[in-house]
């Protein structure tokens, strides 16, 4: 019954594969399959045999390279059999793409959708052999042990898209979502576990990822039990009988076998107690043991926590943190401050996360899970300084950008359409304008604030998205988070709207297939379209979304959430004029911090005092509140570089109340005087030359060699005030 259900998904053990193959009349042929071998297998072994001949079609040599040699002959002992030898080793435990392309006068092996080896044969090799027969399974072997996953033969040409069209899928641990849990320095989770009135809820979630690391939607339920670390067997019952491991579900619990969860969207959320404690167990670890009975018991579907160790409140120490609220002095102008009531979380032992968690021992080398462990392409900041950081955001601190990188801290390298919170994975609940929803967006983390709005917008109208962002804006003091509310239907009904254009149903797609598609969609929602995207542009997006070959939609979304708010920033009507200005470069394209220092050193050292650049920072991702933002990178006068944050907050009536166009706004502050232009070398992109854009004379008139002469201007009217910040 298992088998039957696992084969209908596509799978089936690795000594059930066989291809029975008829021949072209050119004797070509092409197969390709998904195979998964554990870690127990032995090497040198043979994954095909070619019933026609004693010789391996497909085998895995000593130094676990794989190796293709077909033959073509039924007589061949005196022949020199062709074979071509895979760079890499093969990787265990882990679902690998291969595909196999025999022809007359060349024979190729494809590794993960690619060309990794080839070599050339001679055709008078070709005999008039016109079925081929290729097994698992050969008399006088042991077959290997194995899974194998969507085996077909087919055209040559075809075998890349086979590689991108259906991969198979792997159950495993997302450790970012793990909560109150201590993690050791050797890798070991302690949890507070025991009697009722001492264990401690924690939280983990299982990902149904494919071959690509991409969430996917299967109706299977996720079962967890606990098991012993050393010889994985299963945990006895505690005391009074209890089950080892309890399942948190509707506010009940129940004995985790009896409980299992359903996968929503490619995650199924845990919430868990531990009731028999290490100490009662010879003090031996556990582990927490993932699976799918429905299916079986297949290693893909299995995942396994890091060794646990269930110890007592008493054994850890630590009290609860408590959290207050302190109102923030407010500041005044353009660049430095913002006069609107700001407010800000005072702390008392606060950890990194935003909810009181249970701190350290001091002796300790323990690190709370989610806070201080280092994760790719991720930044563990505290939450205190997160706020500190986004009510002070309307400047952008010096040297604190990543060169040519996004800051993923918003999305934490996560879908924009699969976030990390179990708020997708049951129906909207949220009261929208309460104080509890307020406060905890405040204090979140930017995925845990991410997968909030992912719900919210799906749930609630624009108006009432509109409230919520003037309360936030209000409570946290900071009023760069309003536009990130507001804009988020637009940004994911608009994001999935361009994948669906560029993916077609696939889920890899080749970079170059995408660019012009993503340029037409950028041209169009910043209302421009007399400037188009550079290859410099491109350049940069790509590096955003990962820098790889082929786009999966984690890196579009990853490049969505900053390409989207800088699109929604040009359109407004002030930006478009300056981002569509030919006569002269107000705004430079997608450059980074360091181009844009680069330039304004120059050869001789710095430009003149006052000498600025306009650009959009390109570590600040959505919801991050400086995504979208503009930003001054300028020589100030002490001849030193500095980078301040617009506020050009449209909400405000800005424009309204000052019937002055932006670029005299800017040329009205203190410290900028005059705009540059970057030239960017496509060789080498590192030859940066300078070019003063032209200024209308009236303008010119402000400058005394090329110097801001305060003299000649009037600064009376500072209409960008720092409450209208928009990030």
């Amino acid at each position: 019954m298992v088998c039957e259900k696992v084969d209908k998904l596509g799978y089936k053990e690795l000594k059930d594969l066989r291809f029975q193959i008829d021949l072209k009349q050119d004797y070509s042929f092409a197969l390709c399959f998904w195979i998964y071998l554990p870690k127990s297998t032995p090497f040198p072994c043979t994954i095909l045999h070619q019933l026609h001949s004693d010789n391996p079609f497909l085998a895995l040599g000593k130094d676990k390279r794989v190796i293709l040699s077909p033959s073509s002959s039924l007589h061949e002992e005196s022949a020199v059999i062709p074979s071509v030898i895979l760079e890499t080793e093969f990787p265990l435990e882990q679902w690998v793409h291969l595909g196999c392309e025999v022809c007359c006068n060349v024979i190729r092996i494809h590794f993960d959708g690619k060309v990794m080896g080839e070599q050339s044969v001679s055709s008078s090799d070709c005999q008039n052999l016109m079925t081929v027969t290729l097994s698992a399974r050969h008399e006088g072997f042991d077959s290997l042990d194995g899974y194998a996953y969507n085996s077909e033969v087919l055209r040559s040409t075809s075998i890349k898209n086979h590689y991108v069209k259906d991969p198979p899928l792997q159950l495993c641990i997302d450790s970012a979502s793990a909560s109150d849990i201590e993690l050791e320095s050797d890798g070991i989770w302690n949890i507070v576990g025991g009697k009722v009135s001492c264990r401690k809820k924690f939280s983990v979630d299982v990902l149904l990822l494919d071959a690509f690391g991409q969430p996917r939607h299967r109706d299977f339920k996720v079962v967890a039990s606990l098991i012993y670390a050393d010889d994985w067997s299963p945990v006895e019952k505690a005391e009074e009988n209890a089950a080892p491991l309890l399942v948190i579900y509707d506010g009940l619990e129940f004995p985790s076998r009896d409980k299992p969860i359903k996968i929503f969207e490619g995650r199924a959320s845990f919430k868990m107690y531990i009731s028999q404690l290490s100490s009662k167990c010879e003090n031996k670890l556990f582990r927490i043991k993932f699976d799918v009975p429905e299916i079986g018991n297949y290693p893909f579907f299995e995942a396994f926590t890091p060794p646990v160790r269930c110890i007592s409140s008493t054994s850890n120490g630590g009290n609860m943190s408590t959290i207050t609220w302190k109102k923030l002095p407010s500041g005044i102008h353009l660049f430095n401050g913002s006069s609107s009531p700001q407010y800000a979380v005072g702390h008392s032992e606060l950890q990194s996360k935003a909810i009181c968690e249970t701190k350290p021992n001091p002796p300790s080398k323990r690190v709370k899970f989610g806070e201080d462990t280092p994760m790719e392409n991720t930044k563990a900041d505290t939450t205190a300084k997160q706020h500190e950081e986004e009510c002070n955001s309307y400047t952008v601190p010096e040297n604190e950008e990543n060169y040519g990188s996004i800051d993923d801290s918003g999305s934490d390298s996560e879908s924009a359409g699969a976030k990390t919170s179990e708020l997708k994975n049951t129906p909207c609940n949220i009261e929208l304008l309460s104080d509890l929803t307020i406060f905890r967006y405040c204090l979140g983390s930017f995925s845990e604030r991410s997968a909030m709005l992912n719900e919210i917008s799906v749930a609630f109208s624009e108006a009432d998205i509109a409230d919520m962002a003037e309360k936030v804006a209000f409570f946290s003091g900071c009023t760069h988070h309003r536009h990130q509310i507001t804009i988020v239907k637009g940004l994911l009904e608009e994001g999935e709207k361009v994948w669906n254009l560029i993916s077609r149903g696939s889920q890899k797609i080749h970079w170059d297939d995408v660019v012009f598609v993503i340029e037409e969609q950028f041209m169009r929602i910043a209302c421009c379209s007399t400037r188009a995207l550079t290859q410099q542009d491109f350049n940069f997006l790509r590096r955003s979304s990962g820098g790889r070959d082929y786009l999966t939609k984690d890196d579009f979304d990853r490049m969505w959430c900053w390409l989207y708010p800088v699109a929604y920033t040009i359109s407004k009507h002030e930006i478009n004029l300056l981002w569509a200005s030919t006569s002269s470069k107000w705004i430079e394209g997608f450059i980074t911090k360091e181009e844009v220092e680069y330039a304004l050193q120059g050869p001789l050292g710095n430009s003149d005092p006052g000498t600025f650049i306009l650009r959009f920072p390109t570590t600040r991702s959505w919801p991050h509140p400086d995504a979208g933002s503009l930003i001054a990178s300028y020589v100030g006068s002490d001849f030193s570089l500095h980078h301040r944050q617009l506020s050009l907050d449209y909400s405000a009536g800005m424009f309204d109340s000052n019937p002055k166009p932006l670029e005299e706004l800017l040329l009205s502050e203190l410290e900028l005087s005059r705009v540059i232009r970057i030239l960017i070398n496509a060789i080498t992109h590192r030859t940066n030359k300078m070019q003063l854009t032209n200024i209308p004379s009236a303008q010119h008139s402000r400058f005394t060699n090329g110097c801001y002469d305060p003299q000649v201007v009037s600064c009376k009217n500072h209409v960008l005030r720092p409450e209208d910040l928009l990030l």
